[in-house]
């Protein structure tokens, strides 16, 4: 399939109104597959973010009344609409963040089945009758939307965190006010437009891609009862200092350094092709959960490193747009910077041993910001590059010889996202899943982030639950009610 490669404008999206400057200024969007200007991106700021939120708290009013069995309806409407512009979307995530359209339609699948998911619970939110007979009190608990949900996500898969995010929100009654990383705007803007096209009120869903001190109005503004963000602990932090003094909840999807330990009894083969694509392959290395340490038992460990760089080495490079393509490039000149800088401090430490790549691809893409997949072997579990998360297309080997060992080297870091298991010996796999400090581990090759489950970290990795029923009850809270019996 040929793919149009034409970059369309952004607009700030305000209930239905369509806004092409904001007084945030313009943010001059760059093709990180060239290198080139490509776009200029209207910015929000206060005054747009206010305008927002009250366009959300009017529709409100509408949508926390619509009977459920009618959100239904048009969540399914919705995710209809993700799956009939499935192309558009690869397309839209081709051009804005690089990803490579032979992995692109992951993102308007999981976008589809995330919103479909929740359209099916908006008629199955209920309450509790909560006191016993013969209690002189009837008591029970009324669940109830917040209101406006501020949320604010990061560039990389785009359309996921708005299909984890959106689409619970509403599904509860809430309406939205959206802030996307101004890097990944265009994704955005379809993803509202076609709610507005399903039929879902003006006003419940509003994208304003903005400035920092966009995000803080956002934050700030006293009718957003909640704020949801994807991204890193630097900016979590810095939410969560806002929402402290505001007495304000948050829900936070941060960073990870998922450990994939493999057992001498796995499939190396098999394994290896996973750890490779999981690793340096998909989105480039730059997911939240990706497996980014592979920690291997000692009597496979030269075989797998091996194995994992020889597959590495031959997963196809170049551009987006090109069928065989699997890894493009990373967002942006500061992400070359950093990911090579880590690798660098690596290298001359003496903390890693270099297998595969550490450098910046040349010739036809070397005004892109494409980096050769990395795999560096013996890396020192306490090293930056084996505690820090790199987000870029680097794996990091470690060895070990017992169960013991495996399960402390996975939980040496801060972060606590996502574990990975490879073994036959499920009684084994069991045990290490209770002992693994994480959100979510997998065993022997068990897909990311279904929509039924539910999803979220500890420690550096943030808190809070997406997917799941307990995806839906962090978008509603609880009044209780109690009268004589």
């Amino acid at each position: 399939m040929t793919f149009d490669r034409s970059v369309p404008a952004v607009s700030l999206l305000i209930g239905e109104r369509e806004l092409n400057a904001g007084s945030g200024g313009v943010f001059a969007h760059i093709n990180p597959a060239t290198g080139e200007h490509q776009a200029d991106i209207p910015l929000a700021g206060p005054a747009e973010v206010n305008q927002a939120v009250a366009c959300a708290s009017e529709a409100f009013e509408v949508w926390r009344r619509m009977p459920g069995a009618q959100r239904s309806l048009l969540l399914n409407r919705f995710a209809d609409l993700i799956q009939a512009n499935t192309q558009e979307f690869i397309r839209l995530a081709a051009i804005e963040g690089g990803t490579p359209i032979t992995v692109g339609a992951g993102g308007p699948r999981l976008g589809e089945e995330w919103t479909r998911y929740y359209a099916g619970w908006a008629d199955k939110i209920d309450g509790q009758v909560v006191s016993m007979p013969p209690a002189e009190e009837l008591i029970y608990t009324r669940p109830e939307p917040y209101g406006v949900i501020g949320i604010i996500i990061t560039w990389n898969g785009p359309l996921i965190s708005l299909g984890m995010k959106v689409a619970p929100a509403l599904a509860a009654g809430n309406t939205v006010v959206i802030k996307p990383a101004e890097q990944t705007p265009f994704v955005a803007q379809l993803f509202a437009r076609l709610a507005l096209e399903a039929g879902i009120p003006p006003g419940v869903i509003n994208v304003l891609p903005g400035s920092t001190e966009a995000a803080q109005a956002l934050i700030a503004h006293p009718e957003v009862q909640k704020v949801t963000f994807t991204g890193g602990p630097v900016t979590a932090r810095k939410i969560l200092h806002q929402c402290a003094d505001l007495l304000k909840p948050a829900v936070l999807e941060l960073g990870g350094k998922s450990a994939n330990i493999v057992f001498e009894d796995a499939d190396i083969s098999a394994v290896a092709q996973m750890a490779a694509f999981w690793s340096v392959g998909l989105l480039s290395g730059q997911g939240c959960e990706l497996p980014t340490r592979l920690l291997v038992q000692d009597s496979i460990y030269e075989q797998m490193v091996q194995a994992v760089a020889a597959v590495a080495g031959h997963l196809p490079l170049g551009d987006p747009f090109n069928a065989n393509t699997i890894i493009g490039p990373v967002i942006n000149q500061d992400a070359c910077t950093r990911i090579l800088g880590m690798v660098e401090r690596a290298k001359s430490s003496g903390a890693g041993r270099v297998v595969l790549g550490g450098e910046r691809v040349g010739g036809e893409f070397a005004n892109g910001y494409y980096l050769r997949p990395t795999v560096l072997a013996d890396v020192d579990p306490r090293s930056e590059i084996a505690q820090q998360e790199v987000f870029g297309p680097v794996l990091v080997i470690q060895r070990f010889k017992e169960e013991a060992e495996a399960i402390a080297l996975a939980n040496s870091t801060g972060y606590g996202l996502g574990g990975y298991i490879q073994t036959n010996d499920l009684g084994r796999a069991n045990r290490l899943a209770a002992a693994l400090k994480t959100g979510y581990v997998h065993i022997n090759g068990t897909r990311n982030i279904p929509a039924c489950a539910p999803f979220g970290g500890i420690g550096l990795s943030g808190y809070g639950k997406e997917g799941g029923r307990p995806g839906l009850d962090e978008f509603i809270r609880l009044k209780t009610v109690s009268m004589p019996a």
